[in-house]
């Protein structure tokens, strides 16, 4: 139905705001990808492989790192390598891992999820964490895992600082419980803080990040720990699938991702901080983050206005595809290929939609 009504508009180029997932490959990656040299990387043959993992170990300072297809895998992958049929991990109520990856800790892996409120800004309390601790009771699961997301995409994309997550880290060592860090847009977090990726993540004992996000490789995550984990995970991408063979040809992708795309996250945040700007005026528009964090623009439009499902409608016949979250609620997500004039045409599109 989308299509059909892009098909229908007037405009010559689509300007995709529906997510950062939505990237696809630069000519560099592209060039890179036909060149890559390859292996069997279930073996450990494969140089490209072998190569992105140390870049990423590096980049997050951790010792080792496994590619994996996607970032519900590594996270998934993570929560199984920490914990055992039965026992508990904490995490909060509007993390991916609870909304958004089919409930796989619990289905494949027998783990407990145990949520507790997210914040507004994307946290959850100490005070919250703590409490969700489990005593030594037969009648209990066994507490093993802390989860943070960060960015935190329900929280409009909000970043997780240094000093909260070493906070987190600190709790979980004082009772004995690992921490996992689904960084799936970690990059993000790092160029809305100033802070480095490897700071952010420092206090974790794993942590996830997406390479096909606002990083444009067509495919993959990667999850970073130490050896000791990294081994045991690699393990457990076996047992779900995710053992590739000659996968250099993604992974070359990646390192062009690591070498020209992190640096750049910036100008997505600065465009959607312009996004906002323009929405703002419209009557009936209300910004959840004013101004938006990093590239996520969250914001309800009110009762009276089109919904969601009639804006996703009106706009795409504009060729502008988004995304309602919710009846009244739209996120927009800025990325590589979305640049000044796809921001003007989008907001005019929008107020065009809500003046009808």
């Amino acid at each position: 139905m989308l299509k059909e009504a892009i098909v229908r508009g007037s405009a010559s180029r689509v300007v995709d705001l529906r997510s950062d997932t939505v990237t696809h490959p630069t000519p560099e990656m592209r060039r890179a990808m036909a060149e890559a040299e390859v292996g069997d990387d279930v073996f450990g043959d494969d140089p490209t492989v072998n190569r992105l993992e140390r870049m990423a170990a590096g980049l997050l300072g951790k010792e080792a790192a496994l590619f994996v297809p996607s970032g519900t895998m590594g996270n998934l992958a993570a929560v199984l390598s920490h914990c055992g049929r039965g026992d508990e991990v904490i995490l909060g109520d509007q993390c991916h891992t609870t909304m958004y990856e089919a409930g796989g800790v619990a289905a494949l892996g027998g783990v407990h999820p145990r949520t507790v409120p997210t914040e507004a800004d994307g946290t959850l309390r100490l005070e919250a964490i703590e409490a969700a601790i489990r005593g030594d009771d037969v009648h209990f699961p066994v507490s093993r895992l802390i989860c943070l997301e960060n960015t935190h995409n329900r929280r409009g994309g909000a970043p997780l600082t240094v000093e909260y997550t070493e906070q987190v880290g600190a709790l979980a060592r004082r009772y004995g419980l690992r921490l996992h860090l689904d960084g799936a847009r970690l990059f993000n977090a790092a160029a809305a803080t100033g802070r480095s990726a490897a700071e952010l993540a420092r206090a974790a004992d794993s942590v996830t990040f997406c390479l096909s996000k606002a990083l444009c490789a067509p495919v993959g995550s990667v999850l970073c720990g130490s050896e000791v984990f990294v081994r045991a995970a690699r393990r457990i991408r076996k047992q779900l699938g995710g053992g590739m063979r000659q996968a250099g040809v993604l992974a070359a992708a990646g390192i062009v991702a690591l070498e020209t795309m992190t640096d750049r996250l910036i100008e997505d945040h600065a465009r959607a901080r312009r996004l906002a700007d323009g929405l703002r005026p419209i009557p009936g528009v209300t910004l959840e983050q004013d101004p938006p964090p990093t590239n996520m623009v969250y914001f309800t439009v009110a009762e009276g206005a089109p919904d969601g499902e009639a804006l996703e409608r009106a706009l795409a016949g504009s060729g502008i595809l988004i995304h309602a979250v919710g009846s009244r609620r739209i996120r927009l997500v800025t990325h590589y290929w979305i640049d000044d004039e796809g921001v003007e045409r989008t907001v005019q599109a929008f107020r065009q939609a809500l003046a009808a």
